[in-house]
């Protein structure tokens, strides 16, 4: 199956060219270090590119003050990775260990001389990600969450994290082993997120840990920008990287973590071009990447919580700490979002045993366990495939008496074929037990009613639509969902009963529920979206001065 970037450890360091060498020299400046000397402290902004023309760096342990890696990063290399695009934080020192002397680039002269000169990106990306996949998959971070296990606060920053490929290290608060004493020993012996050696996160949550990384938004964004995209499945993310290809000013806001729920399918074969299959997350972490290449800028975990006119035309939202962001035209790729089940004491288990993803991170609390799905759609069925491999039993529970109409005939095959895994057709949960966490797991159907010893249940079922935020700028059918082109009398196929209101993916009535669909429309609408803009501009430049420009 496809990751998320080349395997760093078959990768040959290869020195940046010569011509290229030259272009960032004059946007940079050299700088030296002294052995000992660091060059770049955990919590710092990723705000330059460092190429390192001679000397040694290495990454250090942040607990012992010795070299973490075995390798170090010498003359000819670069450091940082994919966090840079995103003007992220540094989740590891790093720290001259021999006289070195490096050019730096300011980041936003790199990320446009990296989009001028194709070759030098390519080659600057594929080491990114192959870091931030060595990064991810080894958890080698300062950032560690003590207590995933117990506490449904710190599991929602590990799937927060998770979900958005950011490397952590998670530590169980029984844990015997030497760092694992010491990290509960400096949170009170409690659970807690820990970023560096001395920062303790209280109440933790996805909020405060993307503040620290650098991925939600620091300050207003003053100017009005051309496009604000409000959601990053497919749809959203296809469009972040259509708008920053074509020049666009554009923001991306997400309330959970990028990919949506396409992010939460762990394989997905049916794509084109992935052949052995590619995870949900995977596929459009990889999108975006792409998007913040052109210069898209991302902000999560926000969510919007209104949507207002101006008078000149322009539109804006407001986010949930009462900051707004302003942009010509609007892009809701909101999706949907799985349906609450009415059962009592579902909200008290939601995070300590209740999931709505299934993830690497929600996978583990179904080890040597038997978990229940709920849902017949491809989302359940990549699940209950994924989840077979650590439960010791995995029941999925459909309404009706067929997969047929809802999942892919090669997953629902899959299914039938495992023996690892029950379709309970005609069958739903009835009740929730435990104590703290849950326990068990009544099921009912028409001819039987059993309840079962369950650690994990995941609900993938129904489909409302994140919509609410609108504000009643735009027409929504009778089930909330979001008309376009004629059923909307909008001018292209994906807007909105209002001009500048545009919508893809499965928040838009009548579309297809598939990634390749949802691709396809975000990365369609753009046109749209720029012939819209430079319509509104060239108006206008011809309005005469002080003519009234909008109605509010």
């Amino acid at each position: 199956m496809e990751n998320i970037g080349g395997d760093l450890t078959f990768m040959t360091p290869q020195p940046i060219a010569a011509e290229h060498l030259a272009a960032m020299r004059a946007d940079g400046e050299e700088r030296r270090y002294r052995a000992g000397d660091m060059v770049c402290e955990i919590g710092e902004r990723m705000d330059r590119f460092i190429y390192i023309l001679s000397g040694d760096v290495e990454v250090v342990d942040p607990y012992t003050g010795g070299r973490l890696l075995p390798f170090t990063i010498r003359d000819g290399q670069f450091l940082g990775e994919i966090a840079f695009l995103n003007a992220g934080r540094w989740t590891l020192g790093m720290r001259a260990c021999a006289d070195t002397l490096t050019l730096e680039v300011p980041r936003v002269a790199m990320l446009e001389l990296m989009a001028d000169v194709p070759e030098l990106s390519d080659h600057i990306l594929s080491v990114f990600a192959a870091r931030r996949r060595r990064t991810f998959e080894e958890g080698r971070s300062s950032l560690k969450l003590i207590g995933a296990d117990l506490d449904p606060a710190v599991q929602r920053v590990a799937s927060f994290l998770s979900r958005n490929r950011i490397p952590f290290q998670s530590y169980d608060l029984d844990g015997t082993d030497d760092e694992s004493a010491s990290l509960c020993r400096l949170s009170g012996h409690g659970p807690a997120v820990v970023f560096g050696t001395d920062r303790i996160i209280e109440d933790p949550s996805p909020r405060k840990v993307a503040s620290l990384l650098g991925l939600d938004l620091d300050a207003a964004i003053d100017e009005t920008l051309d496009l604000i995209i409000v959601g990053s499945g497919p749809a959203g993310v296809a469009a972040a990287v259509y708008a920053g290809s074509e020049g666009l000013s554009a923001l991306v806001i997400e309330d959970t973590a990028i990919g949506g729920q396409a992010g939460t399918s762990s394989r997905i074969e049916n794509y084109m071009g992935f052949p052995t299959g590619i995870s949900g997350a995977d596929l459009v972490y990889r999108g975006q990447i792409q998007a913040m290449k052109f210069g898209t800028r991302f902000a999560m975990p926000r969510r919007v919580s209104a949507l207002t006119r101006n008078d000149d035309g322009s539109f804006c939202v407001t986010l949930d700490d009462e900051q707004t962001v302003c942009a010509r035209a609007v892009l809701v790729a909101a999706g949907v979002q799985y349906r609450r089940l009415p059962l009592d004491r579902l909200q008290e288990y939601e995070g300590a045993g209740v999931y709505y993803a299934a993830t690497e991170m929600e996978a583990r609390f179904c080890a040597r366990t038997e978990a229940v799905v709920v849902g017949g759609g491809n989302s359940a069925g990549q699940a209950a495939m994924y989840l077979s491999r650590a439960a010791h039993h995995v029941h999925v529970l459909v309404r009706g008496d067929s997969l047929a109409e809802s999942m892919s005939a090669y997953l629902s095959h899959r299914l039938d074929a495992d023996p690892r895994i029950t379709i309970h057709y005609r069958s739903q949960v009835s009740a929730l037990h435990g104590d703290e966490r849950l326990r068990q797991v009544t099921i009912r159907s028409d001819k039987y009613e059993r309840t079962i010893d369950c650690s994990a249940l995941f609900i993938m079922v129904g489909a409302a639509p994140n919509t609410e935020w609108l504000s009643g700028l735009v027409e929504l059918d009778a089930k909330g969902f979001i008309p376009t082109g004629r059923d909307a009398g909008g001018d292209s196929s994906f807007a909105t009963s209002h001009p500048g209101i545009y919508a893809v993916g499965d928040v838009r009535s009548g579309s297809v529920k598939r990634v390749a669909s949802a691709v396809g429309e975000g990365s369609v609408v753009v046109s749209a979206i720029w012939s819209y803009l430079d319509r509104t501009a060239r108006e206008a430049e011809s309005r005469p001065e002080g003519a009234l420009q909008g109605v509010a």
